[in-house]
């Protein structure tokens, strides 16, 4: 590593975003590990919302690529939706 200031300033800041996003990153993998395992149709789609905003915020920091926050959405939305078509 540099001695520069601005570098050590860096490894601090890349430091606080890699546990930020870290942190964001396993909240939201809980959230959608828990969103599939709801078997009832009306408490998966009341949570879906949640879960869908939480994607859609790594999506925006750039800790998942959009592409790959559509298709986790996606993939959701069937599991609830072929819930409702069971009941």
């Amino acid at each position: 590593m540099a001695n520069h200031a601005a570098t050590k300033k860096d490894v601090r800041q890349s430091t606080r975003r890699n546990e930020r996003n870290r942190y964001y990153g396993k909240t939201t993998r809980n959230a959608i590990r828990d969103i599939r395992t709801i078997t009832e149709q009306q408490a998966a789609s009341d949570k879906m919302p949640v879960v869908a905003s939480m994607i859609d915020k790594l999506a925006k920091r750039n800790v998942i690529h959009k592409n790959k926050a559509s298709n986790l959405k996606s993939k959701l939305a069937r599991r609830v939706n072929k819930l409702a078509a069971q009941a």
